[in-house]
């Protein structure tokens, strides 16, 4: 068969109830029995820092349970209705090391078996810009009541970020936020606030006069919904799986913790308030704790959860 760029062909024994399997590198393949092969396929097939993905492996009979380990963070699959293929929404850090990082695969199969798959995924380094800003100072070198508050605001996102919903509450494929809002700063770019290199940035940030009407980029419920120090008024929705979506920066918000939202539902006006060099929306991705590309995460073409 000849090399593809999307699917990785590992060889599975039929012969003992549990099996470790080296698997190819991203983009190699193997031919073999349709009835002993099972396909793993990343989308895309090339990740960089920053990257977001699809992964998908195909089974050769049902599955009652499958789960990964990747970069140290658990993946969690769910399963299409036969439940011989399983899905999962999975990233590189934008600050992550280029290298091969490899993935932990368990399949416990309904026949009673269980199988254990190894791979190598390669993420190469992406070309991030430097910006430099303007801001207050008091963002940049914030004084000692400042940083009571940022402390406690630390307190309130971590406790936000904790736990997500154990299954996929997002609906299809994700969305801008704003509706014909042209990009003012690309994710990854290393911000210089000042004259001082101050992050990363891991967002999207978009023009927007005051008050734009700002819409959740798919279905979840509402984690955190207040004014923060560098954020300003800010909303986390959850989408399940250690998926989260964050808008920043927002002169008022529309929604309330613990509430449900569908895809397009309208959370928040867009504004300039906390660490703001005028009035922008940004948005932040994250999955199990890392920042990923959210342009990335809309190119993505998902399976709808059932």
């Amino acid at each position: 068969m000849p090399l593809t760029p999307l699917r990785t062909f590992l060889l599975l024994s039929t012969l003992a109830a549990t099996v470790t399997l080296p698997i190819p590198s991203a983009h190699c393949s193997q031919t073999a029995d349709t009835a002993e092969t099972a396909t793993l396929v990343t989308t895309p097939s090339r990740l960089s820092n920053g990257s977001p993905c699809l992964l998908t492996i195909h089974l050769r009979s049902a599955a009652t349970t499958v789960t990964a380990k990747w970069q140290s963070h658990p993946v969690l699959f769910f399963a299409s209705p036969d439940r011989s293929t399983w899905y999962a929404i999975a990233g590189v850090d934008v600050a992550a090391t280029p290298g091969n990082y490899p993935i932990t695969i368990e399949a416990h199969l309904q026949d009673g078996t269980h199988q254990t798959l190894h791979r190598d995924i390669a993420v190469t380094a992406a070309p991030y810009a430097k910006v430099t800003l303007t801001v207050p100072d008091k963002f940049v070198q914030p004084d000692a009541e400042s940083q009571k508050i940022i402390a406690a605001d630390q307190l309130i996102k971590d406790k936000a970020f904790a736990s997500s919903a154990p299954k996929p509450e997002w609906t299809g494929d994700f969305l801008p936020p704003l509706k014909q809002a042209p990009r003012s700063d690309s994710f990854g770019t290393q911000r210089i606030f000042n004259g001082t290199l101050a992050s990363v940035h891991r967002g999207l940030d978009y023009r927007a006069a005051p008050g734009t009407p700002v819409a959740a980029i798919n279905s979840g419920r509402v984690i955190l919904a207040q004014p923060l120090f560098f954020e300003g008024g800010c909303v986390v929705i959850d989408h399940g799986l250690g998926l989260m979506s964050v808008y920043m920066h927002l002169s008022k918000i529309d929604v309330t913790v613990g509430e449900t939202v569908s895809r397009g539902h309208i959370i928040a006006r867009s504004g300039a308030t906390g660490r703001a060099t005028g009035p922008h929306l940004h948005l932040g991705v994250r999955w199990q704790g890392s920042y990923l590309d959210p342009a990335k995460l809309f190119e993505l073409s998902l399976p709808q959860p059932r």
